[in-house]
């Protein structure tokens, strides 16, 4: 007998043991208890009734294996039955353990004999309809019927004995009483019975990763509380709030949220709401302060592309400033150094910044330097000197086509002007028209020489006039004329090439050049004779 007695105070401190060191994950505790309920669902009775008890387990509990269902009652030696129920008669504290789980907690019945009674339900959550009854023994029936709570009158009514709360709240909880009147005026009263309502949920509880984070890290949040054992299929969503409720995230199912990247501006109070389905039940946590923490910028360094000493007159430069630390909303500010000048600015949450200049000049050949604040102070980088190189005739954008272009501009002057020339004199062979007294009637060709002040004037000699060709006009001295001329190139010829439209028969003796002449175009060529 007494090493049986043992034996249950071993399981017993083994399970008391579990309950208080079993942790909790989500809204659902891990304490895997067995649970008992009562049928009818009152506690009191009278005395012959009989009461139903049921036990179910969690199958968690494996420290002793249970070929059936144990049954616990005061000191009396514990019961097995094959089957999860249990008839009972007489008033006492029962418990049950099912095999796999921790006994269950305590349910008080009490089978009475007085005349009038309050019957109670065993367990009465929040959101629940709360029915009391008041009953009496024997046939002579009751009049009216009064509850009190708190010794507070709370209902009075002939129609009806019970006293219906159709959705039970905390504040609910106290001590009821039942007063009959019957058709004598004679008064009966009950017993005071204390009702506690339970809570369906916990008050939650906000956990956080980190309550001081460097800004710009993660940030994980979580809505801990426990469902009771007899409700573990009650489903709850969550919501997180800031500062004055203002809320972060949608209603969700998920007790948890992630913050990817928090901000010193999202410093503040956070709290947490879980709720019920219904909507019934809500309840928030209590404040959890966050402080994010900011570094300030060091380290901060200018750099170019390309590098300094490779910037090519024409290209692309940028100037790239960035930190060696620092976190959250940076200015970055670019200067040249000899006048404190700003380029431009940028602020962005970022460690680097770039400024582009798109085509970069002589004037561009400077020292220039850059500064960082995020808050806590201006840095200012090293200067960067930057040197612009040029490279010769590829610069200012001449001639389209280069040398072999000119060349065929040249090449075709001097074959229409052969043309001309034999169309004026038919008679004359081709040694005559290449003897020296005759000279080549080429357009003016003029080289650089004659940007340096020195002008080279060609006439062209043709011999004894004759008759002109329509198509060849007469030729007349040119004269100079320059335009968009590139004084610092000596390496380029010029050449022009006149092309005339035939005028009127008469005109073709006292044919003259003019600029003005609207008949006459004029096209000069560029030419390049080395690079």
């Amino acid at each position: 007998m007494l090493l049986r007695m043992l034996e249950e105070a071993s399981v017993l401190l083994w399970a008391s043991f579990l309950v208080l060191a079993a942790p909790v994950s989500g809204p659902l505790a891990t304490v895997h208890k067995s649970v008992i309920s009562v049928q009818p669902p009152w506690t009191t009775v009278f005395h012959g009734e009989r009461v139903n008890l049921t036990c179910n387990g969690f199958h968690f509990y494996a420290q002793e294996k249970l070929q059936g269902y144990r049954w616990f009652s005061g000191k009396a030696r514990p019961r097995e039955t094959p089957g999860n129920t249990l008839e009972v008669r007489d008033s006492g504290q029962y418990r049950c353990q099912a095999p796999g789980s921790l006994p269950s907690n305590p349910v008080h019945l009490i089978f009475s004999s007085a005349s009038l009674i309050l019957q109670v339900p065993y367990s009465v959550f929040e959101g629940d309809e709360l029915v009391l009854r008041c009953r009496k023994r024997g046939r002579e029936k009751l009049a009216v019927v009064k509850y009190t709570w708190n010794r507070k009158i709370i209902s009075g009514t002939d129609e009806s004995f019970d006293l219906l709360i159709p959705k039970a709240s905390l504040n609910n909880s106290g001590c009821y009483q039942c007063i009959g009147f019957l058709e004598n005026a004679y008064v009966l009263r009950t017993s005071q019975t204390n009702i506690q309502i339970q809570e369906l949920f916990s008050r939650p509880k906000l956990e956080v990763t980190d309550s001081q984070p460097i800004e710009g890290k993660p940030v994980n949040l979580s809505c801990r509380t426990r469902l009771p054992l007899e409700r573990p299929d009650t489903r709850l969503h969550f919501v997180f709030l800031r500062d004055d409720g203002v809320m972060i995230s949608n209603w969700s199912g998920s007790p948890d949220l992630q913050i990817t990247a928090i901000w010193r501006e999202d410093s503040g109070s956070y709290s947490c709401g879980a709720e019920t389905l219904t909507g019934g039940i809500h309840k928030r946590s209590l404040p959890l302060q966050i402080d994010v923490q900011r570094i300030p910028v060091s380290g901060v360094l200018l750099e170019t592309q390309p590098q300094e000493d490779q910037v090519i007159e024409g290209e692309t430069l940028v100037l790239v400033c960035s930190v060696a630390k620092g976190t959250g909303n940076t200015t970055f500010s670019w200067h040249r150094e000899d006048t404190r000048e700003s380029l431009g600015q940028k602020s962005q949450r970022s460690q680097r910044a770039e400024l582009e200049i798109p085509v970069i000049g002589e004037s561009h050949a400077r020292s220039y330097y850059c500064t960082a604040d995020n808050g806590y102070g201006l840095i200012q980088s090293e200067a960067v000197n930057v040197t612009v190189r040029s490279i010769p005739g590829i610069k200012r954008g001449l001639v389209a086509g280069g040398t072999t272009g000119g060349s065929l501009s040249i090449l075709l002057a001097v074959a229409l002007l052969f043309y001309c020339w034999y169309q004026r004199k038919p008679e004359m062979s081709l040694s005559q028209s290449l003897g020296p007294a005759s000279r080549i009637p080429m357009a003016l060709l003029s080289t650089g020489d004659v940007f340096q002040g020195d002008t080279i004037r060609r006439p062209l000699t043709l011999g004894p006039p004759g008759p002109l060709n329509p198509m060849c006009p007469a030729p007349v001295e040119l004269q100079q004329l320059y335009i968009n001329v590139h004084p610092r190139e000596r390496d380029l010829v010029y050449s022009e090439i006149q092309i005339t439209q035939p005028g009127a028969e008469g005109e073709a003796n006292t044919f003259r050049t003019s600029l003005e002449d609207q008949h006459i175009s004029t096209v000069y060529s560029e030419v390049k004779t080395q690079l």
